[in-house]
């Protein structure tokens, strides 16, 4: 056997017997070319979504340990069916569980992490001349619990089993045709990457883009795992992932990502001393509360403003966990807002270039969004506005860097 590729395909991509098989076609081509095939599949369409809905028509609070067993089912049973494809194309093809494939995971339900792969199983299936076919979104615990691991998983398990089976290749189908400089639903004119680098990949996963999972990511410039992204619906070439940059992309912004789901929280009238903090955001951290921006404002007389951003779904249990520590604290009050987005530029020539912080401000204020809060790395600046004004700045900021022309 030749190259060894492990592909995935996402849920609209397996929504319904005509896109199985296409996507079994798909597969069976490269087969063909002589390569050893690990596909992973996602659940068909809105089959988890629907897992959950029954699952809470049942009972105001599953259980998690079973819910994870039940939306477990949605990836099993498109396995099972892309396996039955490619047999009916005349493909020896096999259907395995996360757990039949080795895969193993710590035992927080809905959000597991994978501690190690077992690649055994695989190992002799693909020997025997088999195309694998693997649930994705699930492992197993050392209890023998089935676990799922969160949204995106099943990106996370394509690289995953990528780097365990040393494979050659990483292939992230979807019904896009890759990583674009901005969402295309919102900037028409948004141009399509033939490559980026895992770094900037990262940064635009973390702060908005949802072509790829940020742990996927993360894997796959672990292990230098190439990582494409690409469209299940056509062959266009799609866009790579990868460890290297070319110089010309050094000096440039490579993308901007954007997010809805900002809320914000502000402390007023918070004691500036030492151990405040901690006793602020260590109830949140317990409660597997994300903190993503932080910035205080502090006074001379001793006092801060501290304020903070959450996803939304987090807000209302971040409020119940913040209002009786900041009354213990000292502070003065506690605001909270739903009403905000962020818009983050990315691109690895930061580093070494100035001026891009200056010229996202002008372009904002130009179009007459002001900046709430400001976060920075080596290679992004995020700013956190108005919701509303988002797909404004979105527009604003593409234009601005040009991002159109890739100039």
């Amino acid at each position: 056997m030749g190259q060894l590729v492990v592909q995935k395909y996402g849920g609209s991509s397996v929504a319904n017997a005509a896109r199985m098989k296409n996507v079994a076609r798909r597969i069976a081509a490269a087969r063909d070319d002589g390569k050893g095939v690990v596909v992973v599949v996602s659940a068909m369409g809105d089959t988890t979504e629907d897992l959950i809905l029954l699952a809470h028509q049942v009972t105001d609070h599953p259980d998690d340990r079973e819910l994870d067993v039940l939306l477990s089912t949605g990836e099993v049973m498109s396995s099972t069916l892309m396996a039955m494809a490619l047999g009916s194309l005349g493909y020896d093809a096999i259907s395995l569980t996360g757990y039949q494939a080795g895969i193993k995971t710590d035992s927080r339900y809905s959000r597991a992490r994978i501690t190690d792969i077992d690649p055994q199983r695989i190992e002799r299936e693909l020997n025997s001349g088999k195309i694998v076919i693997v649930a994705g979104f699930q492992g197993i615990t050392e209890e023998m619990d089935i676990t799922t691991l969160g949204r995106g998983g099943s990106d996370t398990t394509a690289v995953a089993l990528a780097a365990s089976l040393k494979a050659d290749s990483c292939e992230i189908y979807t019904d896009v045709d890759g990583v674009f400089s901005a969402d295309p639903r919102v900037v028409p004119e948004a141009r399509k990457l033939s490559d980026i680098s895992y770094e900037e990949m990262l940064e635009l996963a973390v702060h908005g883009a949802r072509v790829m999972h940020p742990r996927a990511v993360e894997l796959g410039e672990l292990y230098q795992i190439p990582i494409l992204v690409a469209s299940s619906f056509n062959n266009h070439p799609g866009t790579v992932i990868h460890g290297g940059v070319t110089m010309e992309n050094r000096n440039k912004v490579r993308g901007i990502a954007h997010d809805m789901d900002v809320a914000k929280i502000t402390l007023v009238g918070v004691p500036d001393r030492p151990g405040v903090a901690a006793s602020l955001f260590e109830p949140l951290a317990e409660a597997g509360v994300s903190i993503d921006t932080i910035v205080q404002n502090a006074g001379l007389s001793g006092i801060a403003d501290l304020s903070f951003t959450v996803s939304k779904n987090d807000l209302d249990k971040a409020m119940r966990l913040i209002g009786p520590v900041a009354e213990s604290v000292g502070a003065t009050g506690v605001h909270s807002s739903k009403e905000f987005g962020k818009v983050s530029i990315v691109g690895s020539g930061m580093q070494t270039a100035p001026g891009y912080a200056a010229r996202m401000f002008k372009s904002l204020h130009d179009a007459g969004i002001n900046i709430e809060m400001i976060t920075t790395s080596e290679i992004r600046i995020t700013c956190i506005i108005q919701e509303d004004k988002v797909k404004d700045a979105l527009r604003a900021l593409h234009k601005s860097f040009k991002l159109e022309t890739g100039e």
